[in-house]
């Protein structure tokens, strides 16, 4: 859709105000005083303290400009799972400038990555035509030969081994219409339930946090909630880098109503804790017993909310029996303040402190993302946070919600929701559910008894069956497994073992190494669909530009695919709208209900959020109070997801079962991501404002653990693990607390994740990037 454009954006060089940040005029910075990332750090610090988001963009026009636009469009940012809505101008069919959507949720704000999507669509390095590996070396081939190939091998391996035999990797970047498409294609069609992805990588434990506690997935409030909590507890996250224009929300809040408090818990010291109030640094692996000595405060001292527990809560001990209030009590004896103190290095009064806090004020709003997810016990820590909240009544009322951000654009929308993982169906259902297969046979139209009964394979357990040979054909699309995988050396092998296709929009990603076939894929505005993220939220992004030399949308590809395996008939809807309409409806039989949200609707709106059940229904930001249009006439807050209308409080103890800290593996690497760069880098490290802004691949580590090793910053260090080994350069910082290593994984040609280890959650099977115990050396020159 067209849009005027925003004559208050002109202004956004009026900079009254950067010096309080800066401590002097901004007329003293300039591209040709800081160096780049210099530039690009102090955008981040301008965008947190001053004007926004956007307020960066004038030190970014001296890199990024192209000069003046004929027509804006409204679109949403290509990256994470916030989804911001941006206006992108436009002239000779080339994006030319960005800016944030004062109209979205976002308010107009924009990060650092969001702010050069100008440079997105003509990186370098982008695959125009098909490729077959020949003799050990991909060369170029028509989609006619490099479609019968695939089709020929995934059939030759149908009919040999079974529908088992295949799979799909998927991801949390697709288009709904294309993740939907692929799930039902290979479920419905194939008859595999092998169906996975990276967001099993990375919010699987939140998914199934949400569903043991409320009965169904996402979360219950939104970014508005922002507006009103009195307390952001954050943990597990670093929002100032990984999700700026959300914690600009946060601490546009905070400028407002001064007695709002920041909590930030996190090993390190990021610069989300440098914002906030309070900063806690636990040892790395003990936040349960962290969230449980806070819930032991919250009740033994009288801070919980009984009345609402009585009417809204159910508990169950760890063997699955019902549990009462008494069962809490004792439960819980364990885990006083002073019992645990010393096991999680932080003072028994700051754990009184940070309970009493997150019980007593109006309205707290609590934040987490890969921190607790990627962890072995990230689902007993999402259930605990969640916890916390129906503890203490902090839910159901304006800026009291928990809510898990999310690391890409559309894992929430396009794989969650899709039901696009191994043990699941569209909106909820389950493989194991006799019922919900049936209900999805009828809808799909396919013989009663198609769908496998048994769950597919998740990911970590998919390539472990490539490297046995059960799995003989991937086909993985819109992401980077090769750079993305915990104890990557043992998967790069699995890869070689079995027949991989790759679809993707560049060239020469660490997994298109081990392809025999890779398909050129359209990406971002080269296409049409739609993206669901992080509070629910719905938006289209509509095609603006045309893909590269034959590159084709996923979905073209999938449609393809389906009708060489003979599928034509079970893949009828061949467009975005087609599929998008098919979608639409089949959610109006489920607690996810969205079908009031129509293309147009979609085209005209700065984002939707489900439930949406009309067209004229305005969407729900928070589910389970009145409004949410699944709640009982007369209920103040009904948790309808589950048969009872109670939310669930798990009694699951702390047990350390991360990789073990001992002699020979003294430290702990944790991993993760820096404010510059996206994931593996396959787009953002293309970019050469980013490239030549952000050093290679590297550890930090502070300066007590450095000084016994001999380690200076600048110097080599070899890091091993049980899993592998890998050499880097070290930079001696004061973010990690003692004890611990980071390391971003960006970087494609320094593989950090050859050293992390593949233990997983035992019912996400999400792994663990964040506690990998390794042993340290100084590499002798």
């Amino acid at each position: 859709m067209t849009t005027s454009k925003d004559e208050k954006s002109d202004d956004v060089l009026g900079l009254s105000g950067t010096s309080d940040a800066l401590g002097n005029g901004l007329d003293e910075v300039s591209p040709t005083v800081f160096s780049r990332r210099d530039i690009l750090r102090l955008g981040a610090a301008l965008g947190l303290t001053t004007l926004g988001g956007g307020a960066f963009w004038g030190v970014l026009e001296a890199m990024a400009a192209k000069g003046p636009a004929t027509e804006w469009f409204k679109s949403v940012c290509r990256y994470c799972g916030t989804g911001c809505g941006v206006q992108l101008g436009m002239s000779d069919g080339e994006v030319i400038e960005v800016r944030g959507d004062e109209d979205a949720h976002n308010q107009g704000k924009l990060c650092i990555k969001g702010s050069l999507l100008t440079v997105l669509n003509q990186l370098p390095g982008r695959l125009t035509t098909p490729q077959i590996r020949r003799d050990g070396t991909l060369r170029k081939a028509s989609w006619d030969e490099a479609m019968a190939l695939v089709a020929e091998r995934f059939k030759q391996a149908i009919r040999e081994a079974g529908p088992s035999s295949v799979a799909y990797f998927g991801s949390g970047q697709l288009y709904i219409e294309e993740s939907y498409t692929a799930n039902k294609l290979f479920k419905a069609g194939l008859g595999s339930n092998n169906v996975d992805g990276n967001p099993r990588l990375c919010m699987a434990s939140a998914a199934v946090g949400y569903t043991k506690t409320y009965g169904k997935d996402e979360p219950p409030g939104a970014f508005e909630d922002i507006d009103h909590a009195e307390v952001f507890f954050i943990i597990g996250a670093n929002p100032a880098e990984c999700h700026q224009p959300v914690f600009e929300r946060i601490l546009s809040r905070r400028r407002q109503h001064p007695n709002t408090v920041i909590v930030c818990v996190d090993p390190r010291r990021t610069m989300t804790a440098e914002y906030a109030d309070i900063h806690i640094s636990p040892r790395p692996g003990s936040d349960l017993l962290l969230l449980w000595s806070m819930a032991n405060v919250i009740v033994h001292d009288g801070f919980a909310d009984r009345d609402f527990v009585s009417a809204h809560v159910s508990m169950q001990n760890v063997d699955g029996s019902a549990a009462d209030w008494g069962a809490l009590e004792r439960f819980l004896d364990g885990y006083a303040p002073s019992k645990v103190s010393e096991r999680l290095g932080v003072p028994a009064a700051r754990i009184r402190e940070l309970a009493q806090l997150f019980a007593t004020r109006p309205a707290t709003m609590s934040l987490w993302t890969m921190g607790l997810n990627q962890r072995v016990d990230g689902v007993a820590l999402n259930t605990t946070m969640n916890a916390l909240h129906l503890l203490t009544g902090q839910i159901g009322r304006p800026g009291a919600t928990p809510l898990s951000l999310t690391g890409q654009g559309n894992a929430c929308g396009g794989v969650r929701d899709t039901g696009s993982l191994a043990h699941l169906l569209p909106h909820g259902r389950l493989i194991t559910n006799p019922a919900h297969r049936a209900e999805m046979e009828q809808h799909w139209g396919v013989p009663a008894g198609r769908i496998a009964p048994t769950p597919g394979l998740d990911a970590l357990e998919l390539f472990r069956a490539m490297e046995d040979g059960r799995v003989r054909c991937l086909l993985n699309v819109c992401t980077n497994p090769g750079q993305s995988m915990p104890n990557l050396g043992r998967y790069e092998e699995a890869m070689k073992r079995a027949f991989v296709v790759v679809v993707d929009a560049f060239e020469d990603t660490a997994t298109s190494r081990f392809a025999d076939v890779v398909l050129p894929a359209a990406m971002w505005i080269e296409k049409e669909g739609v993206y669901g993220q992080t509070e629910r939220r719905y938006q289209l992004l509509e095609k603006l530009l045309e893909a590269p030399g034959e590159a084709r949308s996923d979905l073209e590809i999938l449609v393809d695919f389906a009708e060489r395996m003979g599928l034509a008939d079970l893949i009828s809807a061949r467009t975005p709208a087609e599929v998008w309409e098919e979608y639409r409806n089949l959610s109006s039989h489920s607690k996810y209900d969205f079908s009031g949200m129509t293309r147009e609707r979609l085209r005209e709106a700065h984002g939707l959020q489900w439930p949406c059940p009309t067209e004229d229904h305005p969407g729900t930001a928070r589910r389970y109070i009145p409004g949410d249009p699944f709640v009982r006439e007369g209920r103040d807050i009904d948790f309808y997801g589950t048969p009872d209308h109670k939310a669930r409080i798990f009694l699951t103890p702390y047990e350390d079962r991360s990789d073990p800290v001992d002699a020979d593996f003294p430290l702990i690497l944790t991993t993760g991501r820096i404010v510059e760069q996206w994931h593996t880098g396959t787009m953002t490290d293309r970019i050469p404002e980013i490239r030549e802004a952000t050093p290679r691949g590297h550890f930090e580590l502070c300066e007590g653990d450095a000084v016994p090793l001999g380690l200076q910053d600048g110097d080599r260090a070899l890091v091993t693990s049980r899993y592998g080994a890998l050499e880097g350069p070290v930079k001696v910082s004061r973010s990690p607390r003692p004890g611990t290593l980071f390391a971003a994984f960006y970087d494609a040609h320094w593989l950090v994740n050859k050293v992390v280890t593949d233990r997983c959650d035992p019912t996400s099977k999400q792994p663990d990037y964040k506690t990998t115990a390794v042993h340290v050396e100084k590499v002798r020159t």
